[in-house]
């Protein structure tokens, strides 16, 4: 199992997006990594768009970013209501000042807008969420799976196909001193 031993958090919150909650899940799973499900509470079942439960494991305000090699932010509507709770900002925040994966599909990078982990960076989202990527320093562009140091983003649903197998690859070569950043162009 090539990802045994990564821990990799997943965020959750109401109105998550089913495939990009649980194929990721599934996936990494499959090749031996070990998941937290991390939301605003722990503990709590959050309904996804089509009413299917997920159960989170912590809180954000009960974990360190640094217990985990990676975290993936699922879309959806959820990350509007994470980005809602300061805790689950910091954790995200956190992670990315440590150079920690972080996987945002859809509306997850939302989440990275309210950290400055997109600064300079090329990056990828649902086309709703295009301007306030920029506006947070990204370089948007439009294609199915973006990979910039650490940070590696998606647009919706049909590219998760080439967004977990960028995912899997960020897992196996995070040694635990982070990725190095790329300079902009």
């Amino acid at each position: 199992m090539p990802l045994q031993g990564v821990r990799a958090a997943i965020l959750l919150a109401q109105k998550y997006e089913d495939q990009e909650f649980w194929y990721p899940y599934y996936r990494l799973k499959e090749e031996g990594a070990e998941l937290t499900v991390v939301a605003s509470r722990g503990g709590e079942e959050y309904l996804s768009l089509h009413q299917y439960p997920a159960k989170s494991d912590r809180g954000a305000a009960d974990v360190n970013a640094a217990d985990f090699d990676m975290i993936i932010i699922p879309g959806g509507f959820s990350p509007d209501y994470m980005r809602r709770d300061d805790d689950m900002v910091e954790f995200v925040r956190d992670a990315a000042e440590l150079n920690k994966p972080i996987a945002a599909i859809c509306h997850g990078p939302w989440m990275l807008c309210c950290t400055d982990a997109l600064r300079g960076r090329r990056a990828t989202s649902f086309k709703s969420v295009r301007y306030d990527m920029i506006n947070a320093g990204a370089i948007w562009v439009d294609e199915a799976c973006v990979e910039d140091g650490n940070i590696i983003t998606s647009r919706s649903p049909d590219d998760l196909t080439y967004f977990l197998p960028a995912i899997i690859r960020a897992a196996e070569i995070y040694s635990g001193g982070g990725f190095r950043r790329k300079e902009a162009a």
